[in-house]
């Protein structure tokens, strides 16, 4: 695709007037909404190469941030947030944001195990094979973020156990093609590159399915977000017992044109959604309430942008939560370029003391933190739910 450096630009900007962010003000909102333009530029691209009106928004919720997945980050993919490319009508894929299913599941508990008994419970539970509709479980909660929380439950406003278990996992078992299907990562998935349209703009290739293809990918994916919901829902029962209270997707498809990465999209204004923070902090249970509405749109500064844009409705059906704190840079600040060297973008990013500047291409590269309260009160603040438990930890469980 062969555009102008000065028309390059004009998309980038359009990008960049099509990312609603509620995010808290830090670095790491900064930078998912610097590469997020990238992202949303692609799409828009390949939007209109399927003769589809450009219009990919990145609404996100206040746990906006980076993300550390390499793959997902170079697509240029932020993290907190719903993108939408399109209304959920079209039968077109965007493979980029890579779904995973992770999601956490909240049970509750009447007496709290030794950490040791628990581990034992655990190995003696591993040592046997367990199967999801034929699919082999390959247990992890000792990757990534995946991890086990027991709380004991503090200043709820309606009934609930004296503990909680945050069981935080997703399905690795579904990123690879298996029996069930291609998979859902495309970056390391030669079937799925195969039927997929590699679509190439100035921001990088963007891969996509559409029509059949698309609704076997999203069939796929049904099938991997009720494989990830058993599984969380298995590991639960075999170690504690207990009653399950909710069991929440935060990464994954919303329907064929719009994604949740790391935040709830929300359906349910009754029951309850995790809200995981640091270790040392604690956790909540929040109610979602519908947003956004006319006045939190206008509120926030949206909403000549969303009507110059003809996205005001996909705005008022975002309803969304936070999942959690989401990562921050305890020493940068903002940033303050971007540019591109042998087909890699780098961010130079102002450090906190004034002094120098840091240059990335990778986050990973960069020391991170979790955020702390910052994140809830925000979102109480804006309006988006309201806390209905606090927990306090008793400890975390990393296998």
């Amino acid at each position: 695709m062969s555009i102008s450096k000065s028309d390059s630009k004009k998309i980038l900007e359009r990008a960049s007037q099509h990312i609603f962010s509620t995010g808290v003000e830090d670095s790491a909102t900064e930078l998912a909404k610097a590469n997020m333009q990238f992202g949303l530029a692609k799409m828009h691209l390949a939007q209109e190469h399927y003769g589809l009106e450009p219009d990919a928004t990145f609404i996100s919720s206040p746990d906006e941030t980076i993300t550390r997945n390499k793959g997902r980050w170079n697509q240029g993919i932020g993290y907190g947030g719903k993108i939408s490319w399109g209304a959920g009508r079209e039968k077109l894929m965007v493979l980029d944001v890579k779904p995973n299913a992770c999601g956490m599941l909240v049970g509750g508990i009447d007496k709290v195990p030794e950490p040791k008994e628990l581990l034992k419970t655990i190995y003696e539970f591993e040592k046997d094979d367990t199967f999801i509709k034929n699919v082999k479980v390959q247990w992890d909660f000792n990757k990534g973020n995946h991890f086990i929380d027991v709380f004991n439950v503090e200043g709820a406003v309606t009934k609930l156990p004296d503990h909680i278990v945050i069981l935080h996992a997703g399905c690795p078992e579904m990123k690879t093609e298996n029996q069930a299907g291609h998979g859902l990562y495309f970056d390391n998935n030669p079937a799925l590159q195969q039927i997929a349209d590699t679509i190439k703009t100035p921001f990088g290739p963007i891969y996509c399915l559409e029509g059949r293809n698309a609704d076997e990918y999203f069939k796929f994916w049904n099938f991997a977000d009720e494989f990830a919901k058993k599984r969380r829902e298995i590991a639960f029962k075999a170690f504690f017992g207990g009653k399950i209270i909710c069991n929440r997707t935060h990464q994954g498809l919303v329907n064929m044109n719009e994604i949740a990465l790391g935040c709830h999209v929300c359906d349910d204004f009754k029951g309850f959604y995790p809200f995981s923070i640091r270790a040392d902090l604690p956790s909540y249970l929040l109610r979602a309430k519908k947003n956004f509405t006319d006045n939190q749109i206008e509120e926030l500064g949206f909403a000549e942008r969303a009507e110059e844009f003809g996205v005001t409705g996909r705005l008022k059906k975002a309803n969304l939560l936070p999942h959690g704190g989401g990562y921050t840079f305890n020493d940068s600040l903002s940033v303050d370029r971007i540019f591109e060297v042998n087909k890699l973008r780098y961010f130079s990013v102002d450090m906190l003391d004034g002094v120098g500047k840091k240059i990335i291409s990778d986050p990973r590269d960069v020391q991170y933190s979790y955020r702390g309260r910052e994140v809830l009160l925000k979102t109480l603040e804006i309006g988006m739910g309201e806390e209905l438990a606090s927990l306090r930890p008793i400890y975390t469980l990393k296998v």
